[in-house]
């Protein structure tokens, strides 16, 4: 007998007037009669938002904190007011945190009872689609409105934060019902992401949270409630008190750069999707971006298939690799609704085969971890029902995946505004004059920058602070396979050492080869006669519906590209260090691994690099693009503090200076 998992979404009742009751608190989300009310009582007003909203100057952004996201009620009015209220260059991000959020068609039966706050929550509903466990972003209003939805404990969550609050809603349910939430743990995470300044609003007058909150730094007051709640709480933090133990201190080589001075305008250097991605974030903030790329249009290299598969290799023992890619999974996907469904994407499934008894003992492993919302695991029988065709085995079936074309989703970010793209730019040599990045092809100046974001996979490693980046070429080619009737039966992407798209445009995708010493983007007969080969492994019911021993590979249509990968399979997302400079600061690492000197990072000042993803660039490229942007122009990042210097360029001039090689 195996135990019941714990449930994973809010489990709901409704009352007769159709409002939410939580089960697992025995508590309601809001009052039934004054929620708007409470909302504009307790957070609003005890957080001067109305003032401090239209007092925003431009280019700004206002931090709000909540320790509980419910029904995303208290999000959608903040956001109808600042709508209302805020400069139009002035940004908001909502940061939330949620144990058990709400299922999707409990959130539309929930936001129904705000017509107020239908548009937001219309577009709340249609972004909410891949909300798994971990840092899940949403964009709204092309990036002028953010939300970080952190899913699981609030206090697990904060502690991982990396940022800076403006205004706490300290919401969830009563401190009677939910006491695991109000603890000193949590409350020393508000401390900690509090400025002198930040304020802070609950519905809670509980005398032991009024001094838990003064014991970090909160200077507390009672305000008169509202309805039948008699008082509320308002806060100002004053700062960490002195007597009290500081938090942890961030390891230099991973502390932010200096905020840069002169004009928000930065080169991305590269049109794939790391480079695209990167722009598109930038550019959400403000900065005016030039994207030059050295082709005659985005996604020439390794992001031009016309199908690549949203894929995720996963692990049961929750890595940073796994979790990243769970992150920029459900980050993708609700980008992916501005595109074209059937065109650009779909979301028809994608089905990884048990090929063998090690992958169906790892299968049943990921099965147990994730929930079956993300990942479902079929025997034979349920695969080929999913899938639409005979196969020789069951496997892993993720509902929510499926095939995208990474030439549209490229193009939709380079045509965002503040980016422009500047094609038949070929990007030789950096140099740095008077403040300024300029970009040079020979002696020409092609374009020039405070900032420079390198995104163009290996070809990096010629520029400046690069040289000596791990990164490695993987050539992989695809094949063309014209659609015939019966192949049209394919439902889903099926995959085991290859893949399989069902058809777009009259043509099946079938790939990719994994070759480490060719330097030749021709494709090849003989990669695509290996093609052919892993169609067979995958599904020899599809082999004869495609009729390929009828097919001459030397006619058959293709490309070449390369992956570009690290050592240890995460990208390379940040700001760039001058590794002499590196390796002499930090020596004492070589003698002492376990200490940290506190010797600022010598920073190639505004030089970033978004590289590095592997056959993974369409799940994780995306995320990494708000996560430059969060480097560059100082936000909160947008995954755990933990996974951002996982992913961080000095990492491998770290790892070489503690086993005693630099």
């Amino acid at each position: 007998m195996t135990d019941t998992p714990p449930p994973r979404h809010a489990q709901i009742d409704w009352d007769e007037l159709g409002r939410p009751h939580s089960r697992q608190y025995d508590d309601i989300y809001f009052s039934k009669d004054q929620s708007l009310a409470e909302t504009s009582h307790v957070f609003i007003e005890q957080n001067d938002l109305r003032q401090r909203f239209a007092a925003l100057g431009a280019g700004e952004c206002f931090v709000i904190g909540e320790t509980g996201f419910g029904t995303g009620l208290n999000f959608l009015y903040a956001w109808q007011l600042f709508e209302q209220l805020a400069p139009a260059d002035a940004r908001l991000h909502f940061i939330s945190a949620e144990k058990f959020p709400l299922t999707r068609d409990d959130l539309r039966r929930a936001l129904a009872l705000w017509p107020e706050m239908a548009r937001q929550g219309q577009a709340l509903l249609a972004q909410y689609v891949a909300v798994h466990e971990g840092y899940q972003t949403f964009l709204f209003d092309n990036g002028r409105i953010s939300l970080t939805l952190m899913i699981g404990d609030a206090r697990e969550q904060f502690e991982k934060l990396d940022g800076r609050i403006d205004a706490w809603f300290l919401d969830g349910f009563a401190p009677a019902k939910n006491p695991d939430m109000w603890t000193p743990e949590l409350f020393a995470q508000l401390g900690r992401l509090s400025v002198p300044g930040t304020t802070l609003g609950t519905f809670t007058s509980t005398g032991w949270v009024r001094r838990a909150l003064i014991a970090v730094g909160f200077g507390m007051k009672r305000i008169p409630g509202i309805g039948k709640k008699w008082e509320v709480l308002r806060g100002l933090f004053k700062g960490w008190p002195e007597e009290q133990p500081l938090p942890a201190q961030i390891a230099p080589w991973y502390r932010r750069p200096a905020a840069l001075e002169g004009p928000r305008h930065a080169l991305v250097i590269g049109a794939g999707l790391a480079g695209c991605s990167s722009a598109a974030s930038l550019a959400a903030r403000g900065w005016q971006v030039s994207l030059l790329e050295r082709h005659d249009q985005p996604a020439r290299e390794a992001s031009g298939n016309p199908q690549g598969v949203l894929y995720l290799k996963l692990s049961a023992h929750g890595t940073v690799l796994s979790q990243l890619i769970v992150s920029g999974f459900g980050h993708t996907r609700r980008l992916l609704e501005h595109l074209q469904r059937g065109a650009d994407w779909d979301d028809c499934g994608v089905l990884q085969l048990a090929f063998d008894a090690k992958e169906d003992q790892r299968q049943a492993q990921l099965a147990g971890a994730f929930s079956d919302e993300l990942v479902q695991r079929l025997d034979r029988q349920q695969a080929e029902a999913v899938a639409g065709i005979t196969l020789p085995s069951g496997g892993l079936f993720y509902p929510e995946g499926g095939w995208v074309h990474p030439p549209a989703l490229c193009r939709w970010q380079a045509q965002q505004a503040n980016v422009r793209l500047l094609t038949h730019h070929h990007v030789l040599q950096l140099r740095r004059v008077d403040g300024l990045w300029q970009a040079l092809e020979g002696e020409r100046v092609l374009a020039e920058a405070p900032v420079v974001v390198l995104a163009g996979a290996a070809e990096i490693r010629q520029f400046e602070g690069c040289a000596g980046l791990p990164l490695k070429r993987i050539r992989g080619q695809i094949s063309k396979l014209p659609v015939t009737a019966a192949s049209q039966a394919l439902q889903t992407v099926v995959c085991a050492d290859g893949y399989v798209a069902p058809p777009r445009h009259g043509e099946h995708t079938l790939g990719a080869s994994f070759d480490f010493h060719s330097t030749d983007t021709v494709p090849t007969v003989e990669e695509h006669r290996s093609n052919l080969e892993l169609l067979r492994e995958i599904s020899p019911d599809l082999a004869e519906r495609l009729d390929i021993d009828q097919l001459d590979a030397q006619r058959l249509e293709g490309r070449a590209a390369f992956r570009c990968t690290s050592p240890d399979y995460l990208p390379l997302v940040g700001p760039l260090a001058e590794a002499g400079a590196f390796a002499e600061t930090y020596a004492a690492l070589t003698r002492n691994a376990r200490q940290v000197p506190d010797d600022p990072c010598p920073w190639l000042e505004g030089l970033f690099v978004n590289s590095g993803h592997g056959s993974r660039g369409l799940i994780t490229a995306p995320l990494c693009g708000e996560l430059l942007a969060a480097w560059v122009n100082g936000d909160a990042l947008p995954m755990p503090r933990e996974m951002a210097e996982a992913c961080h360029p000095n990492r491998f001039m770290l790892r070489e200076l503690k086993r005693g090689k630099a």
